[in-house]
Formats: structure tokens, sequence, C-alpha cells
């Protein structure tokens, strides 16, 4: 859907309670209306010709995901706004609407796995060359860059391992050579990182996380700006890549409370994140936010705040100290995704990776921290630490 411009007056918690859709255009009902649809008829035959009418198939949009999009848009700084089914089809769709065989794509080796399958099995066997680079680039991609490269695809902080990027430094150089430059933004939301004021041309978001925020449903959405609004909307439509109108109204009605519960995430995993670092058990905590992380400074200039997904390396280097510590777990869950209210932990695999592999001094652990109480997620990660150094020793 394309936006209608907005006053940028209002709070965030303001813009999310208030935002996508007015409750007198629907009989008064504070929520927007769960619309199932495929056919839409038209009066006459002249409107169907034209098609000079709100709404004319399912696919093509319904209230539903208006108020959704809309709500998307004012808080993106977006022309347009897609709904896809999944996280990983908001990643799929734009690389398919902007790559062609023969172009070169620049992807960031930090980037989430599936992202990686789908470009290496997928976009390889259509013919576009795929290159990675490390996160530590910011102007100096320029050596990279070729006269087929079409598309730059960035992810920050990186996905479990938060290398933070320069963006503006890497925008900049794309702009230059008329590059497409996008981002997968879950982790930061635009609560507290807005790519497209910073020039990324597309913005892409796994609404299965703190979007929805309850670990109920799968979800993605794709922002863009008024160069590639068209063209990706055309080939969602294409494609016919569409979410249902329940899981649409899920992820609308999770954004009423999204700013109250990311800061509520971010409060906890700070505390915990310093807590850990200080901790005898723990070799190292990846979180951007903490001073002493390398792309502390380039967080802090850019974000706003900072989510409820960080790393952990343990001293202990056994997988029977991995397995003790994780099966010592009570309230961090086994689980993958992140962004619910619960607390998750998994052991974390970096073997995908190819440039920018190195050793960070221990096992990696990604914890998603949930709405938990502070002391209680502090005990459950001290007897898990403790579990692990026994299971070291035995």
């Amino acid at each position: 859907m394309k936006s209608k411009k907005q006053a940028k007056t209002r709070g965030i918690n303001t813009q999310l309670t208030h935002g996508g859709y007015d409750p007198h255009s629907y009989h008064g009902f504070i929520n927007p209306p769960v619309v199932h649809a495929s056919t839409v008829l038209f009066p006459d035959a002249e409107t169907m010709k034209t098609r000079d009418q709100a709404y004319t198939y399912g696919t093509r949009g319904t209230p539903t995901t208006d108020a959704l999009a809309s709500a998307i848009n004012e808080l993106e700084g977006a022309v347009g706004t897609i709904m896809v089914p999944s996280g990983l089809a908001a990643v799929t769709v734009p690389l398919l609407a902007f790559l062609s065989a023969g172009d070169h794509l620049l992807i960031i080796d930090t980037v989430y796995n599936p992202t990686r399958r789908f470009v290496d099995d997928v976009l390889t066997r259509y013919g576009v060359e795929v290159e990675y680079y490390v996160p530590e680039l910011g102007a100096e991609i320029e050596a990279y860059v070729k006269p087929n490269t079409r598309v730059i695809f960035m992810e920050t902080p990186g996905s479990n391992t938060f290398e933070m990027q320069d963006i503006p430094a890497i925008v900049e150089i794309a702009k230059a050579h008329d590059i497409i430059t996008m981002i997968d933004n879950t982790y930061a939301t635009p609560l507290f990182f807005k790519p497209l004021e910073f020039g990324v041309d597309v913005s892409i978001a796994a609404a299965t996380k703190y979007q929805s925020g309850h670990s109920d449903l799968v979800y993605g959405l794709v922002s863009a700006n008024e160069k590639t609004w068209q063209q990706l909307w055309d080939t969602q439509l294409t494609l016919g890549v569409c979410p249902s109108p329940d899981d649409t109204f899920l992820v609308y009605r999770g954004l009423r409370t999204m700013g109250l519960r990311v800061k509520r995430h971010e409060e906890t995993t700070n505390r915990l994140a310093a807590w850990l670092e200080g901790h005898d058990g723990i070799h190292d905590v990846l979180h951007p936010a903490l001073k002493s992380h390398p792309g502390h400074a380039i967080w802090k200039r850019d974000f706003k705040g900072s989510t409820g997904l960080f790393s952990i390396v343990l001293r202990r280097q056994s997988e029977a100290a991995v397995h003790a510590f994780l099966n010592e777990l009570q309230l961090f869950g086994l689980g993958y995704s992140w962004g619910g209210y619960e607390s998750l932990a998994v052991h974390v695999n970096l073997s995908d990776r190819t440039v920018s592999k190195r050793d960070y001094g221990g096992p990696i652990i990604r914890l998603n921290v949930g709405l938990e109480d502070f002391e209680d997620l502090q005990l459950d990660l001290d007897r898990a630490i403790a579990a692990a150094a026994v299971a070291e020793q035995s």
C-alpha cells in the first residue's frame, strides 16, 4: 500500500496506538475489520473494465492490509509497504524484484542463514553473481563494486555475532554507482533505526519478531522509497505472495504494544549483558549497546536503542559444557526465532561464513531476552553457567 503524507509530530507510542486506521471509517469500531477476501464485485461493466474502485481482488489489498501498511509506512517513513507470509519471504521478494541474470549482488557475510541459503541455492542458479563482504566495511566497499553490481544487501547488527555496519558510508557509495540498497532491519525495528531516513532504498523486517511479539505467527514486511516502490509492488503482485488476513490483523494488534514491549526487552537485556560481561564463566558478550563492543560508536551514532537479542561466549569449551548450560536453563527455552515475550537460547553455528570467519574464543550462545523479571533470568543464567563449569571438569 502506498503511504499518505503524515506529520511527524506524534510520539512513537502515540503513533503505534493510533496509526493506520480511523475507527470512524468503519462504524466507530476501534480495530479494523478482518476481511477474508478473494473476489471483489464491481457495480457495472464500465467499472470492471477500468478497475476504478478501491479494491479489485484479495491479492491487491483489503481494508485489513491497508491498515497495517499505513501504520508501517508512518513508522518507516516509506512510500509503500508490502506484506508477505514470512520474514524469509520479506528477503526473497525484494531480491527477486531487483536482480536478474548477470547482475552482481554484494551481501554481508554475517547475514541470516536462510537468506544465505536462498542467495547461494536459488539466485546463483538463476545466473546472479554473489559476493560476500565483511561487516567492518564502510566506504571501502567501493573496491568490491563492479559495473554489474545491482544490489548491496546489509544486515546490522550482524546475525548472531552483532557486528555493526557503517550504513551511511555504504549508502553514499551505492548512490554514487546507482546501486539499490536493502537492509534486514528486524533487530532494531523502525523504533530504533529507520533505514530509509539513512538513504537505504528497501527496509526489510520479519514481523514474526517484535511487531507481532507473541511467537504465534510468521510474517514479513518490506518498506520502500519512491525509487523502488513500484517495482517492489509489481513483483509481489506477479509472484502472488500474500499473507492471511488473520495474521495481518495480529501483527497490526501487536504494533499497539510494541513500543512498551521493546523498551522492556531493552532494559532487561542491557542489565543482563552488563552483569554477564563481568561474570568469570563468560569469555565475551556480543552486544553493541555495551561500551566494550567494537561497533558501539556506530551503534550510538545511528541507533536510538537496542532490543532483546545478544550473544555470549562461554569460557567453557566442550560440547558437554554447552549442553549442560542449555539443559540447566528453566526460563530460557531452547528454540529458534526471537522477539517474543518468552526468553530463548540457542547454540550458534557459524560454519556457513566465508570471508568473516574468526575465532570468538569459545562456544557462542544467542539469548533472546523476553518479558520476565531480571532477577529470575539472572538466576537462571547463573545456574546454567555453573552447570557448564561442572560438566567441563567431569
